[in-house]
């Protein structure tokens, strides 16, 4: 037989043809339809080429691997000209066509080509062994790394004012104080020994989600840490008391929350504390009661704000009735479940600040969203601020309730008790996806930074962050105080992190802002009925993509997922930022989730630095119009939502609405990543110095393979003065410790459940501890659990650091 012929048909070969022919019908299919999308050309193209390198193999033509080879080479051009040296955007592009083409080479399905087959090998061998070395060097690039440094701590530096009465081994608010920004001024703990950390005791709660409750049942909370116990609470509002050293039960408060199924959310973020000072008088100038002088106050799902001697757990009987406020109280709706109170009150020495989470995108008829100022000592309500009221510190009566629907905050504030202001990230009138029906009242301060009086609840100033807000973009977290050495002195500031991505940097006395955020054009064209506003306000300091996404941001595991991604984004609505919401479905980007959500940042107020971790998830929001099985009202057995995504129902409006990640068909963001980061702000310049993917996809993939493609993390950042930082959100489950100098990874360890909280740092006995809440979260997927873990160096190690 002659060389050159090929020999006789075979079976393997056929097989082959047949799987290029399928590769190539699917390209063929879905690239012609991306193409009628104005989409890339390449799937089509590409298939086109392969039908016929598929004819060729079928015909044992060694021509075929000439084509191949040349789809290999043009395929790496087009990739590498979308995406850059970016690794993990180039993989996809590449990943099918690699391992067929590795396939073709292999010797037993070479020989049965004819002549030609080993230059063509030889080609398609080179192509593939070009395919190595790209990804071998972009595995070394990332396009997304930001590489640098924060400045050290200056020789003049000061403690902030807010610290200086604290001890320095104390966490005794949500923020570590009333400032919010999470700092301890700890030092045992370093770059130099972080690595060394171990845990040092787990505490179990016993607390598990059961069958009667919601699907966002979460582990969201930041312990506190005064004198000599810690104080927490978990997803039922149980409120333990521990021992730092050794995480052994002192007491355990139950409050029997009445919980059901249609609650939207079953968490408790944190307990707040108030100590009453021997000379403390109360709002009438008379001398404050000596009796339950250390309160723990605890916030329960049900409508209740419950207050507890710190010493023994019991009521302060003397505080509202029997110990508890009825936050239903003047209410216009009283369904259980619509007024959720989540995160801790704020405590000021006379006043305690009450605020709210709602039901969102159930029904235009919900409970008010009024922040509420009551004596801190018998629970007297002192004064209102009703954002939907026109006149909003209109007290209730008998004849006037709160007014239904206001705009609500539903995470912790700020406080600044020398200035007498208290600081309040506000929310948006629901339903929050679509604003045809809102007053003029309940604009005027949704989705804004509100400052009022301490001691009266009247307005001293308002920012407004987004106006008319159609995409739920409000201020989710606690803002951060700081007080920061400018050229022009030393400036008050508070720095405000918002879900679109932009940190508005503000002079807390008025308002005025630091970092200037000009006014700009945003997409127009409102649904039926809505409006939306011509310009936005956008800061200088910002996470926000300053790109609009295009379909080159698009991603999958494969060439096929990523095609059917590309064109799940070209038939969605997009212009951009603030593209408003549609029948068609619009990309919203930021997502609903926020690139900040309710763990805001974490600022050393000494070296004048932050830490943040922003994250990038598009969301998909479509409107639905009312019609058959669409009804405008609730049903009258309607009982809530239950979660925040998916179907929500925004009775009392033209339109339902989908809320719902954009994930490709396996479920996996369609956005390339990274989908999350650790980020460091120089706070005299404003400027991001490093920012690093952070995270990795273990807990989330088939296979418990550790790639660090960067995920979404849910809960904030803790700074030390140690020059260590610690996240323990993210969708995989580690504590990780950073260098806050560079944003390196110093350490990370193995939780036992999904950390989605704030970790805190105290110390007890001259030991440095970090501590977090590990329970996992509902809705974002991770791991349940009811762990409590505390970390420290090793004795040997921390009475080394302790040394001078």
């Amino acid at each position: 037989m002659n060389i050159n012929t090929p020999p006789p048909r075979s079976l393997l070969v056929t097989l082959t043809a047949i799987a290029c022919a399928l590769i190539a019908a699917l390209l063929i299919i879905g690239g012609g339809y991306l193409v009628s999308l104005n989409g890339t050309a390449y799937y089509l193209i590409t298939g086109l080429a392969l039908l016929v390198t598929a004819f060729l193999l079928f015909r044992q033509n060694a021509y075929a691997y000439f084509l191949y080879s040349a789809v290999l080479i043009g395929t790496l051009i087009w990739a590498v000209y979308e995406t850059g040296l970016d690794f993990w955007a180039l993989a996809p592009r590449l990943d099918i066509l690699a391992f067929f083409g590795v396939w073709l080479i292999l010797p037993f399905v070479i020989k049965h080509f004819g002549r030609g087959r080993k230059p063509g090998a030889a080609i398609t061998f080179g192509s593939l062994f070009l395919y190595a070395i790209v990804l071998a060097i972009a595995l070394f690039e990332d396009p997304q790394d930001v590489a640098g440094q924060l400045p050290p701590v200056a020789a003049d530096a000061q403690p902030q004012q807010d610290a200086k009465t604290i001890a320095d081994g104390d966490w005794i608010a949500y923020g570590r104080t009333g400032f919010g920004d999470r700092f301890s001024p700890l030092t045992q703990i370093t770059p130099d020994n972080a690595h060394k950390l171990k845990v040092a005791w787990t505490f179990r709660t016993g607390d598990l989600p059961g069958p009667n409750d919601p699907g966002e049942t979460t582990f969201e909370v930041t312990p506190l840490k005064v004198n000599n116990t810690l104080y927490f609470c978990t997803q039922h509002q149980w409120v333990y008391a521990l021992d730092p050293g050794t995480g052994k039960v002192k007491w355990k408060f139950d409050p029997k929350v009445n919980d059901n199924p249609t609650f939207q959310h079953l968490t408790c973020r944190g307990v707040s504390y108030h100590e009453t000072k021997a000379d403390a008088v109360d709002v009438t100038g008379t001398k404050a009661p000596q009796e339950c002088t250390k309160r723990i106050f605890v916030p329960v799902n049900d409508g209740r704000m419950i207050a507890l001697d710190a010493d023994t757990g019991a009521k302060c009987t003397g505080f509202g009735k029997d110990g508890e406020l009825n936050l239903y109280e003047y209410m216009p709706v009283k369904t259980l479940g619509e007024l959720i109170p989540t995160s801790p009150p704020v405590v000021t020495d006379k006043v305690l600040i009450v605020s709210s989470a709602v039901t969102d995108n159930y029904s235009s008829h919900e409970p008010s969203g009024v922040i509420r100022g009551y004596d801190i000592y018998n629970g007297k309500l002192l004064w209102v601020f009703d954002s939907g009221n026109p006149d909003p510190n209109q007290m209730p009566s008998a004849t006037h309730n709160y007014s239904p629907n206001s705009p609500n905050s539903w995470i912790t504030s700020s406080v600044d008790e020398n200035l007498g202001l208290v600081y309040i990230p506000m929310g948006v009138q629901t339903p929050d996806i679509w604003g045809g029906n809102r007053d003029k009242n309940s604009e005027r301060y949704a989705s804004s930074l509100v400052a009022l009086h301490i001691d009266t609840g009247k307005l001293a100033w308002s920012y407004q962050t987004v106006h008319h807000d159609l995409w739920d973009m409000d201020l989710p977290s606690q803002p951060s105080l700081a007080d920061i050495k400018t050229e022009n002195g030393i400036i008050p500031a508070i720095y405000v992190p918002a879900k679109t991505g932009n940190i508005f940097v503000l002079d807390r006395r008025s308002g005025q802002p630091i970092v200037p955020s000009p006014e700009r054009p945003v997409p127009q064209g409102a649904a039926k009925g809505d409006f939306s506003s011509p310009t936005q306000p956008f800061s200088e300091l910002t996470f926000r993509p300053e790109k609009k996404l295009t379909g080159a941001d698009m991603w999958g595991a494969s060439m096929f997922d990523q095609m059917v991604c590309r064109i799940m984004f070209h038939r969605l609505r997009y212009e951009g930022t603030f593209t408003p919401p549609s029948e068609q479905g619009t990309l919203v980007f930021p997502g609903n989730l926020g690139m900040f959500e309710w763990g805001g940042i974490a600022i050393d107020p000494v070296r004048q630095i932050a830490i943040a971790n922003p994250i990038a998830i598009p969301f998909v929001s479509r409107l639905i119009p009312r019609g058959p099985g669409n009804p405008s009202e609730p049903p009258k057995d309607a009982k809530g939502a239950g979660m925040e995504n998916g179907l929500q129902p925004m009775y009392g409006t033209p339109y339902a609405v989908t809320l719902n990640a954009f994930l490709s068909p396996l479920g996996i963001p369609c956005k390339k990543p990274a989908w999350g980061y650790m980020a460091g702000i120089d706070l005299k310049t404003h400027k991001i110095m490093w920012m690093h993917r952070n995270g990795t996809i273990r807990d989330v993939a088939p296979l418990p393979i550790p790639f660090k493609l960067g995920v979404p993390s849910l809960g904030g950042p803790l700074v030390t003065a140690g020059g260590v930082a610690f996240l323990t959100s993210t969708m995989d489950y580690y504590i990780r410790a950073y260098d806050v100098t560079t944003g390196k990874v110093l350490w990370e360890d193995r939780l036992p459940a999904g950390g989605q909280s704030t970790p805190m740092s105290y110390s007890h006995e001259g030991r440095q501890y970090i501590l977090t809440a590990d329970g996992g979260h509902g809705s974002f997927g991770t791991k349940i659990g009811d762990y409590v873990v505390a970390y420290a160096l090793p004795d040997e190690d921390q009475k080394e650091a302790a040394k001078p």
